[in-house]
C-alpha cells in the first residue's frame, strides 16, 4: 500500500440529530425557518474562543487580529498565483498563512505577499477535480464510506470509512477513477447525522415514513403524540427514537434525540419568529390558546372543555382538552401554547383549516410527570 492509501484510525466522534413532536396524518408540508435572536453577551466571539479553544482573552484577541491579516494576505497571494496554487491554511502556532505551491519558483511571490510558502504535489484544481469524481459516483459508494473532503493541509483527498472497511473504500476510489496516491483512506467510528434545532411545531419523520410535529423540547429530546409511534420507533430530521409512548388511553410520547441537537425553548409561529416557552401552567376553560404544526402552521382559538374522552377508531383516549382551533394531518404532536405557557400536544379532531373544526390536545404536564421529564424553558 502506498503512502497516501495508508489507513489511519480515528477516535469515535458522535454526531447526532434532534427530534420534534407531531400528528399522525399524512402530509408533506415542510417546517418554516425560525429566526430567533438570543440575548447577546459582551465580546461573544472572544468568550467563545476562550471557552472552546482554551485561550486567554489576550490570546483570543491576538488570534482574531492575526486571522484578519491572514485573510487579506490570502486575497493578495491567490491573485498572484495561477495554476500552481495548492491551497492555503492558517497556522495558529505561528500566526501566519501557509500557502501551498507545486513549483518552488513561486516561493518569492508567496513571501512577498506576507505568507509562508510550502511545496506540495497537487494543486487545488487537481484535488477538487478528484473530489468531483467521487461525487459523481456517490450512489455507488459502499454504505461504510461516510464521506470525503479536500484536506488542504495534507494536500490530499480524505475518504472516511467505518473500521475494518478500508479495502472497500479503496476499491470505490479506484472505480471512481481517482489516483490512489492523492487519497488518504481514514477508518473512523464517526457516523454523521444532521444536527438540528428542536423547536415546537416543526416536522419530524417516523421510521415507517409518516410525519408528525414536535410538541415541546424537553431534557433529552422532545414530547409528542403517542399515536405517532410506539416505543422503539425511530425518527429522522431529527434523528431519535421513541423512548416511551402511550396510546390509546393516553396520547403522549417522549422521543429521545442525540446530544448534538440543540434543545430550544421555542414554538414555531411560522412567520419567521418563535414563541418562547416559559413554563407549563395550565390555562382555564375559555382561555385563548394557539397551536403550531408542520402542516398548517400557526392557528389560534379557545379552550372549550377539559377531561374529554375521545373515541378514536384505534381506541379511546381520556383526559384530553377540547378546543376550536383547526388542525390537519401532520399537525399531530405539535404544540398548544397559551401566552408563554406550554399546554399540550395535538392529538386529533375533525374539520380542517379551510372551514374550521374541533381539535383535542393531550396535556403536557401528564407526559412530563409520566417520564420524569424537564421542559426546556427560556
Amino acid at each position: 500500500m502506498n503512502r497516501k492509501s495508508a489507513v489511519r484510525v480515528l477516535a469515535s466522534v458522535t454526531m447526532a440529530a434532534g427530534t420534534a413532536v407531531a400528528f399522525t396524518l399524512p402530509a408533506t408540508a415542510a417546517p418554516a425557518d425560525v429566526s430567533v435572536v438570543p440575548t447577546t453577551e459582551a465580546d461573544p466571539v472572544v468568550q467563545a474562543m476562550q471557552r472552546d479553544l482554551g485561550l486567554t482573552k489576550a490570546q483570543a484577541e491576538q488570534r482574531l487580529q492575526d486571522e484578519a491579516e491572514a485573510r487579506e494576505v490570502h486575497e493578495t497571494v491567490t491573485a498572484k498565483l495561477g495554476a500552481e496554487y495548492a491551497g492555503a491554511h492558517y497556522d495558529a502556532d505561528r500566526g501566519t498563512l501557509v500557502v501551498g505551491v507545486t513549483d518552488a519558483a513561486e516561493f518569492d511571490a508567496v513571501k512577498a505577499a506576507g505568507a509562508t510558502p510550502r511545496l506540495v504535489e497537487y494543486t487545488v484544481t487537481e484535488l477538487e477535480s478528484a473530489a468531483a469524481k467521487l461525487d459523481a459516483k456517490e450512489s455507488a459508494a459502499p454504505e461504510a464510506v461516510t464521506g470525503w473532503y479536500v484536506d488542504i493541509e495534507a494536500n490530499s483527498i480524505v475518504v472516511t470509512t467505518a473500521p475494518g472497511t478500508a479495502a472497500k473504500a479503496e476499491r470505490f476510489v479506484d472505480r471512481a477513477g481517482v489516483d490512489a496516491d492523492a487519497v488518504d483512506v481514514v477508518e473512523s467510528k464517526e457516523s454523521p447525522q444532521a444536527l438540528m434545532d428542536i423547536i415546537g411545531g416543526n416536522a419530524y419523520y417516523m421510521g415507517n415514513g409518516g410525519r408528525c410535529s414536535v410538541g415541546f423540547a424537553v431534557q433529552g429530546g422532545f414530547v409528542t403524540a403517542g399515536h405517532c409511534g410506539t416505543t422503539g420507533t425511530s425518527t429522522s430530521s431529527p434523528t431519535g427514537r421513541f423512548a416511551g409512548s402511550s396510546f390509546p388511553g393516553n396520547d403522549y410520547a417522549y422521543v429521545q434525540t442525540g446530544s448534538g441537537d440543540t434543545l430550544r425553548p421555542w414554538v414555531n409561529m411560522y412567520n419567521g419568529s418563535a414563541r418562547v416557552v416559559s413554563g407549563s401552567s395550565e390555562a382555564p376553560v375559555g382561555s385563548s390558546v394557539c397551536r403550531s404544526g408542520s402542516t398548517t402552521g400557526w392557528h389560534c382559538g379557545t379552550i372549550e372543555a377539559k377531561n374529554q374522552t375521545v373515541r378514536y377508531a384505534e381506541g379511546s383516549v381520556s383526559g384530553l382538552v377540547r378546543t376550536n382551533v383547526c388542525a390537519e394531518p401532520g399537525d399531530s404532536g405539535g404544540s398548544f401554547i397559551a401566552g408563554n405557557q406550554a399546554q399540550g400536544m395535538t392529538s386529533g379532531g375533525s374539520g380542517n383549516c379551510t372551514w374550521g373544526g374541533t381539535t383535542y390536545y393531550q396535556p403536557v404536564n401528564e407526559v412530563l410527570n409520566a417520564y420524569g421529564l424537564r421542559l426546556i424553558t427560556g
